[in-house]
């Protein structure tokens, strides 16, 4: 299964481009927001891809010889990151900024590169970081095998809003005491194992919510989100717009409560003041957008 990019058209439309802008999208992904940009942004203007998943800037390397007449730069790197990132460039404002929260289905599946642990329908290795694991403070696997019963309960609660947290912790921790919870297909039966049996005959699959959670506390999202929504902003240009779409409640309220931080101190103004969504035409294609919302402001 191909990712299909949510909101494609309608991200790319808010952020009202010209065809000299330099716009920032910050996440690169499959490409799909890429392509639509570059076909606005033309000579003159400039393009910054970021994806921390070193997979997506090789599967649209193509973007910086497709004939685009638009210069297209490509960087791996995590978007909270975003001001270095422009530093080094030498790029002082942007007139747009965009990010897809989404991952891509390619990431859930295991087909984009080395298998990290998404999937709780594969036996894959227990890491849920979009980048080299060697590189992150810690996986997946050491916040089940080696942290606190209390800490990994308050994680699923917090980032997962997963009502058995504690159900969940208490069976993991006593699992890992016979053997390590080492794939993602055991942490998945684990889970499956803690909670009540009406779990299984919903539509989400019931570890839906544990890893979501835990993915969430490895790549530390909602710290990084918070400093690109701040530092993004204060690198676009006065007119310039930031549209950002979210997946679920957690990240929409963060992107929620900072715009509306920046519009009553008058720094910024909402383009449409409801979150758009994906039309009927679209769900019916791709159900997976079904949760999506996008937002957006212009600075003033």
């Amino acid at each position: 299964m191909r990712h299909i990019t949510v909101l494609q058209q309608e991200a790319v439309t808010m952020l009202n481009l010209k065809h000299d802008s330099v716009v920032v999208d910050c996440t690169l992904g499959s490409g799909g927001h890429a392509r639509e940009i570059l076909n606005t942004v033309k000579e003159g203007g400039t393009y910054i891809g970021i994806d921390v998943d070193k997979t997506a800037l090789d599967a649209n390397i193509d973007l910086q010889s497709d004939g685009a007449a638009a210069r297209v730069i490509l960087v791996q790197d995590n978007f909270r990151n975003i001001a270095s990132i422009l530093e080094k460039q030498q790029i002082d404002h942007v007139d747009g900024i965009l990010a897809d929260l989404g991952w891509r289905i390619e990431q859930f599946e295991g087909t984009a590169g080395e298998p990290r642990g998404f999937s709780f329908k594969r036996e894959e290795p227990l890491a849920m970081t979009y980048g080299d694991p060697g590189k992150y403070a810690f996986t997946a696997y050491e916040i089940v095998n080696d942290w606190a019963e209390e800490d990994i309960a308050n994680v699923i609660f917090a980032y997962g809003e997963e009502r058995m947290s504690r159900r969940i912790a208490r069976k993991i921790v006593e699992v890992r005491q016979e053997t390590p919870i080492v794939s993602s297909l055991q942490l998945a039966s684990v889970v499956e194992s803690a909670v009540p049996k009406i779990y299984s005959g919903r539509r989400t699959h019931p570890a839906t919510k544990t890893f979501q959670a835990l993915r969430i506390a490895v790549n530390d999202e909602f710290d990084a989100l918070r400093e690109l929504l701040l530092d993004g902003f204060e690198n676009l240009a006065v007119g310039g717009r930031m549209a950002i779409i979210t997946f679920h409640s957690l990240e929409d309220r963060i992107v929620k409560q900072t715009f509306r931080e920046l519009t009553r101190d008058q720094k910024a103004v909402l383009v449409h003041k409801k979150p758009l969504e994906a039309s009927p035409d679209e769900l019916q294609a791709n159900p997976r957008a079904r949760s999506a919302k996008l937002r957006t402001i212009e600075k003033i």
